[in-house]
């Protein structure tokens, strides 16, 4: 199995976090590992806030919605990332949506944080995608700017507990040849 294949496999969202801080130089290489994201036109449509402040983290957790399993890791991780995306560019051109699915900032997203969190794997680190959380009050709280949108907190860390993987379909299961 290639190396890229392990981390694929071995990557899991990641909810306790060890006393332990991101030093600045591996968080800088997973960002320049995330940065080779692929978008849409080269839109590179990511805005990146990274919280390592305690008060801003608790506020942010307080965002978090009821018996969300992830809310105690918004400030167990030593590090949050509050990943925003620009609006309206990401599938337009000159201005004009392009696509039957309308802006593409979301799928851009997922592709920027598929990469961060396979690099944060390969470097050791853990990592967990929350998305239910009210958005808007989290925006407001790391001061988002207008035409942007706050669409996803995922902390970071060194894994205190690594789980085991669940159970995956296999191929058979969502392949379709030619037709559906």
């Amino acid at each position: 199995m290639s190396e890229v294949m392990e981390v694929i496999k071995e990557r899991r969202s990641i909810r306790k976090y060890e006393e332990k801080d991101v030093p600045e130089e591996v968080l800088n290489s997973l960002l320049e590992a995330a940065r080779w994201s692929p978008s849409w036109a080269n839109t590179q449509c990511w805005e990146l806030i990274v919280v390592r402040d305690k008060t801003l983290k608790e506020s942010l957790k307080e965002t978090i919605f009821p018996k969300n399993p992830a809310t105690n890791a918004i400030t167990g991780a030593p590090v949050l990332l509050a990943l925003c995306g620009k609006l309206k560019s990401s599938g337009f051109y000159n201005d004009i949506v392009t696509t039957k699915f309308g802006d593409w900032f979301m799928f851009d997203l997922g592709l920027f944080t598929q990469t961060l969190c396979l690099a944060a794997q390969d470097f050791g680190l853990g990592t967990v995608i929350v998305g239910l959380f009210d958005h808007d009050k989290a925006k407001s709280i790391v001061k988002v700017p207008e035409g942007y949108e706050l669409v996803a907190l995922i902390p970071l860390g060194y894994p205190a507990k690594i789980s085991s993987a669940p159970k995956r379909r296999e191929i058979g299961e969502f392949v379709h040849h030619n037709t559906f």
